[in-house]
């Protein structure tokens, strides 16, 4: 099953980021389907398919791109790339010709953008059963790419990311020293040398640097052998660096082989982090559809394994403290973070579960569907992950209703989402996992606020009078009557609430009583009052 989505521009912008390709001018949704990739060649004129994406190598003069831009238009291209920066005069003939103008950020090379661009869009495919490569390596294969620098390089070598985490090594570590064996056992360099190399200003100097950089042995005993580090670097990005353990400075054609290297090592980590991207993208989106349930869904069901069975949804949010759980929040890069983590141990523990259950983070909340026919076994598992993750992630989990069929998939969503923002908008030490049926007052209470909100309701009758009297005399007969009605009337546990004394409290009763003009013994008018205190109250 090909699970690859559609290449259209949107797409490549989307996986490539602001990497290499920034969106000068033009629609980039206007083609859905690019039909490849060409580099233009001033000398003889290529044949472009329908859609093609046109790479601008070596353009410069004005009057020159302006008429390949008439002609791409009237070839239906999708786009021209020029070297950025593209001049703003160019916008007009891009706009007459229909097509998106985009730029290759500095210090990108062509050749890493058509890689990339062919590796995405699965280019050369047909006939070919083999795995993709970039470079004559498999794409992604981190681990066969570091054994053929540490061929090059006759030294052993780590890829390390931007947080000097290892991505992978090659062979021969045990020719190194004691660093290097802790940094592999633990895929992570120790913090006590990467700490040392930040103070004596390696990193630094690595980072602004495209030459590779010799590192002498820092800790005695620990670091003896010198080492030789380059960045890895897409265009102005930093992806992470490569470190070779070596006895002596490289020579100059083996620093010309690590450059080299550096340059490909970027191709793959971009192409894995694509690839991952595009993956997560295409659950998303499937799992999206199959819970919309339109016309679509069956199909969705079908390509995630679910088709044919009954399942439950589940939605999974962070609480943050003091947000609004009827929009999306968190922005904040921490939120994000702990947001993904938890929706890919959510996606671990529903695997193990049943093979079969599919997750996606869609917005700020990631969907689960686990085939059961009963919301109780939900209800378990979303249980044992919560307790498994524990309090500190702040994690709340809304069961959906079983879905028979596809055509209950929407309700059983609408079901897990309205569950799902009771427990949001609930206080501390509340239910972590709830379905509708265990909230549904909660959740029409909630609703009729937006109801309210968006008609502009403003308190009325006597509940208007108490909040006008508090405002003015600056007294608390609100909070008294909330709290008398709260306790169903009991003078003792209402005035506890609000710490003040039983006597006090009678006497705020009587006198809210008198300027409200309630009567608190007829209960249409306590119902009145309860139900304007917790949705048209102004406080809320």
């Amino acid at each position: 099953m090909n699970l690859r989505p559609r290449a259209s521009l949107r797409r490549v912008l989307d996986d490539l980021g602001a990497t290499l390709l920034e969106v000068v001018h033009g629609d980039v949704d206007r083609v859905s389907d690019l039909g490849g990739v060409v580099i233009h060649d001033p000398i003889e004129e290529p044949v472009l398919p329908r859609h093609a994406l046109v790479l601008g190598v070596g353009l410069r003069d004005r009057a020159e791109i302006e008429e390949l831009l008439a002609t791409l238009g009237r070839n239906r291209a999708a786009g021209l790339v020029l070297r950025a920066p593209v001049p703003p005069e160019l916008v007009p003939a891009a706009d007459a010709a229909g097509l998106a103008l985009l730029g290759l950020t500095r210090g990108a090379t062509w050749a890493q953008l058509a890689a990339l661009l062919r590796s995405l869009l699965a280019e050369g495919d047909v006939g070919d059963a083999g795995p993709e490569t970039l470079g004559g390596m498999p794409s992604g294969d981190l681990f066969a790419l570091a054994n053929a620098i540490a061929a090059l390089l006759d030294a052993p070598v780590t890829i390390e990311d931007r947080g000097s985490r290892v991505l992978a090594f090659s062979g021969r570590q045990d020719e190194a020293d004691p660093s290097r064996v802790e940094t592999i056992l633990g895929r992570q360099v120790p913090e006590r040398y990467s700490r040392l190399l930040a103070e004596r200003g390696v990193f630094r100097h690595l980072y602004r640097s495209d030459q590779p950089v010799y590192v002498e042995p820092l800790l005695e005993g620990l670091v003896t052998i010198p080492r030789v580090a380059v960045a890895v670097r897409a265009g102005d990005e930093l992806l992470g660096s490569i470190w070779a353990a070596v006895r002596e400075p490289l020579s100059e054609e083996r620093t010309q082989a690590l450059c080299d290297a550096a340059r490909l090592v970027a191709l793959h980590m971009l192409r894995i982090r694509a690839g991952a991207d595009v993956e997560r993208r295409l659950r998303a989106d499937l799992l999206g559809t199959a819970i919309e349930g339109g016309a679509g869904a069956r199909e969705a069901l079908d390509r995630l394994g679910l088709a044919d069975q009954p399942v439950v949804v589940l939605a999974m949010a962070v609480v943050e403290p003091g947000a609004d759980p009827g929009v999306v929040h968190g922005a904040d890069a921490a939120v994000v973070t702990e947001r993904q983590r938890l929706s890919d141990g959510l996606a671990m523990h529903l695997s193990a579960v049943h093979p079969r259950c599919a997750t996606a983070l869609i917005g700020d909340v990631t969907y689960g569907l686990v085939p059961t026919t009963r919301d109780e076994n939900a209800v378990r598992v979303a249980t044992d992950f919560l307790d498994r993750v524990g309090d500190r992630a702040g994690a709340v989990i809304g069961v959906g209703q079983p879905a028979a069929d596809v055509s209950g998939l929407a309700d059983s969503r609408t079901s897990a989402d309205r569950a799902l923002r009771v427990l949001r908008a609930g206080t501390t030490g509340g239910p972590r996992v709830a379905r509708l049926a265990d909230v549904n007052v909660e959740a029409l209470v909630l609703e009729l606020r937006d109801l309210v909100a968006a008609r502009g309701d403003r308190p009325s009758g006597p509940i208007a009078k108490l909040f006008a009297y508090d405002e003015e005399h600056n007294t608390h007969l609100v909070p008294t009557l909330r709290a008398w009605l709260d306790n169903f009337g009991d003078v003792i546990a209402a005035a506890a609430a609000v710490y003040v004394h039983p006597n006090t409290f009678r006497y705020r009763l009587r006198r809210l009583a008198e300027v409200g003009g309630l009567d608190l013994t007829d209960p249409e008018a306590r119902f009145a009052a309860m139900l304007q205190l917790r949705v048209v109250s102004p406080d809320r």
